[in-house]
């Protein structure tokens, strides 16, 4: 009897093309951002990072909006301090889900503003957002995006899940015990 493996009936060719792009607006996002790719990376999806500034690189910006689709991008995270108008703009041009990370940069109003930056969207352009420099919850929401129609993702979310339950339970007990 031959023994197939997931590889040979394609789904490693199916999780190779799950990917998500972390963008960012500056350098200085990239610890933050950091989280969402270490989460991605953990469900084995592939990660396109880079940074696109919407008020330094404007045509960058629109070039990545307008294309990201037609790399094989499925779900896009946008991570942006004080005026925080990436997340806005990329979702204003491209088909895809995205994600808006607010950040808490040097000079930012406690972080106020790239929160309302982010969250208070126009109809018809939306953006998912996450808290405050909640960039790990954004890669875990793009993981479940992809696991809304990719069956090995899902596996993956609820396995997950059940880390998260059996973590606080073990907590619980521990607690309890003393």
């Amino acid at each position: 009897m031959i023994k197939t493996t997931h590889c040979a009936i394609g789904l490693c060719e199916k999780l190779k093309k799950m990917k998500v792009a972390v963008i960012m607006g500056s350098n200085s996002d990239l610890p933050i951002m950091q989280k969402a790719i270490t989460v991605l990376k953990s469900f084995d999806i592939d990660t396109e990072v880079d940074i696109v500034s919407a008020h330094r690189t404007p045509e960058k910006l629109v070039d990545f909006a307008i294309n990201a689709h037609k790399r094989g991008i499925q779900v896009i995270i946008a991570g942006a301090g004080g005026a925080a108008h990436l997340p806005g703009m990329v979702a204003s041009m491209s088909p895809l889900p995205v994600i808006g990370v607010p950040i808490k940069s040097r000079n930012s109003i406690d972080g106020w503003d790239s929160i309302l930056s982010i969250l208070q969207m126009p109809a018809g352009v939306p953006v998912a957002t996450v808290a405050l420099d909640g960039a790990q919850n954004a890669g875990i929401l793009a993981a479940q995006i992809i696991g809304s129609h990719e069956a090995s993702m899902l596996d993956k979310i609820q396995s997950y899940k059940e880390a998260l339950k059996e973590k606080v339970n073990k907590a619980a007990s521990e607690i309890n015990s003393k």
